[in-house]
């Protein structure tokens, strides 16, 4: 079974390789012969589009234009503000400083006055008062405690025997006995309850495990389950099939590439080579040394002579602008001489006729 699905899938799979190979090699010499330097070409156009702009404006406009905005901002905010808080603000903080102080001080001197005044009457005239109303109010407090414990212990008898003896009776004698009765028809009636609805589980439970749940265990067992073997086999086979087979297919699309490679080579590489080799370098230079290096030399001595002759006809204006100005205005003012005491060429300082100080006359 391997070896004919191989063979089968190599029959269609090699088409598929040499057709993929083929785009890979068209896609590398698209990548390598356009769109990188297309690529690249872009990327410098951008550059220079839309980075180098912001740069420059950066770099020569925004920076120094900040600079000396801060510059301004410093001689004509910083400093007056700073020259204000040093010699204007400080000062008169210091006063008004030095003026609190003052006032505080005064005040403090009065206020521990009013205070020893109100602690002699605290102490000498509030006290007593205070501790005569606080007796008072001690034997008051007791009578009122006296009498309401009085009342409350009557109270608490009237309510014992009133309501707590009676609640206890009716409680023990009629609510209890109800309440157990209440609660065993309440625990038969659940009781009940719970064996119908155990029942009508059970029985929904054995209809939905015989209708639905055997016939999906034997459906999965004894269908899905060999199938999904044998196309798990399959699949795997042809999986292998299908890598085996690009495999061998890149082998041949190797070998058939190369083959092209090899007839193009011979067909038009080779061919174009010999005659650039043996027909046009030969004619190049026989071009280059018989027609371009003379035309050349040519226009060369050409331009030489152009060049010498525009110079002279520079020169020859420029001496008739100077004798047309001389024969309107003159000859120009030469300047006055002065006599700095200082040789005139290269001869060396002297003092009168004397070479040197030792052998003057």
């Amino acid at each position: 079974m391997r070896i004919p699905v191989r063979i089968v899938v190599l029959v269609l799979v090699v088409p598929v390789r040499m057709l993929w190979d083929a785009l890979v090699v068209a896609g590398r010499f698209l990548n390598d012969t356009l769109l990188r330097p297309l690529g690249r070409a872009l990327l410098w156009l951008g550059r220079a589009v839309f980075v180098w702009p912001f740069v420059g404006l950066w770099r020569y406009v925004v920076v120094p234009l900040g600079k000396a905005l801060g510059w301004l901002g410093h001689v004509l905010v910083v400093v007056p503000l700073v020259w204000l808080y040093r010699y204007v603000l400080t000062p008169v903080g210091h006063a008004i400083a030095w003026a609190a102080r003052g006032v505080g001080a005064g005040a403090g001197w009065i206020a521990r006055g009013v205070g020893a005044a109100l602690g002699w009457v605290y102490a000498w005239l509030l006290t007593p008062v205070g501790h005569a109303v606080t007796w008072v109010l001690k034997g008051i407090g007791a009578g009122l405690a006296a009498l309401g414990f009085g009342v409350w212990t009557a109270l608490a008898w009237l309510a014992e025997h009133l309501v707590v003896v009676p609640a206890l009776w009716l409680y023990t004698w009629v609510l209890a006995p109800v309440g157990r009765a209440v609660a065993w028809c309440c625990k038969g009636l659940g009781w009940l309850v719970s064996m119908i609805v155990t029942g009508i589980g059970m029985a929904l439970y054995w209809i939905a495990r015989i209708l639905l749940v055997l016939p999906a265990l034997a459906l999965w067992r004894w269908i899905l389950t060999p199938a999904g073997r044998v196309l798990a086999v399959i699949g795997r086979e042809v999986w292998d099939a299908l890598g085996h087979a690009w495999r061998v297919a890149g082998h041949i699309s190797l070998a058939v590439g190369r083959l092209l490679g090899t007839l193009f080579r011979w067909i038009f590489v080779e061919p174009v080579r010999w005659v650039y080799r043996s027909v046009l370098t030969p004619v190049g230079h026989l071009v280059r040394d018989a027609v371009l290096r003379p035309a050349a030399e040519a226009a060369r001595s050409v331009r030489r002579a152009t060049r010498q002759a525009l110079a002279a006809a520079r020169e020859s204006v420029r001496q008739a602008r100077a004798d047309f100005r001389r024969m309107l205005l003159g000859e120009p003012r030469q300047p006055r001489p002065v006599d700095r005491r200082e040789p005139s060429g290269r001869e060396p300082r002297t003092l009168d006729s004397s070479t040197t100080a030792l052998t003057k006359d």
